[in-house]
């Protein structure tokens, strides 16, 4: 996964130091004990984006044109160095490396994590955002498939509202805000298991097309 015992234990002595910021311990988790690269992001204030573009489509949720991505195995010490310098900037992880992201209104999605989990199937992380949508974390690949997914499971002609994201593009993570909304939270946080392995979007994309379909003609 790309960490080492001893980043994990600095990570957790460390988050107990003075002068370390949650932001940091938050960015160390995910590089010491999930294995995920991290990318700086941009801030909203007032629903306006820290890039200083009026026009900004993504206020506080795309990466700073400064900042440097934080690899995977990046220990505490590395993640405040280099975080330092960074006041606010959100927590964005890219898409497309260790996991997609299958992106569904956040009802549909906490009713669809219920019905998964109530069927033993493998479920990986899943955050809310608070644009009210919900992602749910799974293989790589998922992007490229998705059409052929659906077209095999009967749900390619339907009017769904289920996106997935991959390469190029990026996520917010908890604690970050986005737009001024409100933090990102996760509804299914993180393990060692399904941070390194997430499950394949064919075991979760059956039940989520269900679920948006029948929310839909709710």
């Amino acid at each position: 996964m790309g960490f080492t015992i001893g980043g994990i234990r600095e990570m957790r002595s460390g988050a107990r130091r003075r002068g370390r910021t949650t932001d940091c311990t938050a960015v160390a988790e995910y590089t010491g004990l999930w294995g995920w690269d991290v990318v700086p992001g941009t801030r909203a204030t007032g629903g306006r984006c820290s890039c200083a573009d009026t026009r900004c489509a993504s206020p506080g949720a795309h990466p700073l044109d400064r900042g440097r991505e934080i690899p995977a195995g990046a220990t505490l010490h590395d993640v405040t160095r280099a975080w330092s310098g960074l006041p606010g900037a959100a927590v964005l992880l890219p898409v497309g490396r260790a996991f997609d992201i299958i992106d569904v209104a956040e009802p549909a999605g906490s009713r669809a994590l219920v019905r998964l989990e109530r069927m033993g199937l493998p479920v990986g992380p899943v955050t809310a955002t608070p644009a009210g949508r919900a992602h749910f974390f799974v293989a790589p690949g998922a992007a490229a498939e998705l059409p052929e997914l659906l077209y095999r499971m009967g749900w390619d002609d339907a009017d769904l509202d289920l996106h997935c994201l991959g390469p190029g593009s990026h996520v917010a993570a908890p604690p970050s805000e986005v737009a001024g909304l409100g933090p990102v939270r996760w509804l299914r946080p993180p393990s060692l298991d399904t941070a390194a392995d997430p499950p394949q979007a064919r075991l979760l994309l059956g039940t989520l097309a269900y679920i948006c379909h029948r929310s839909a003609a709710a």
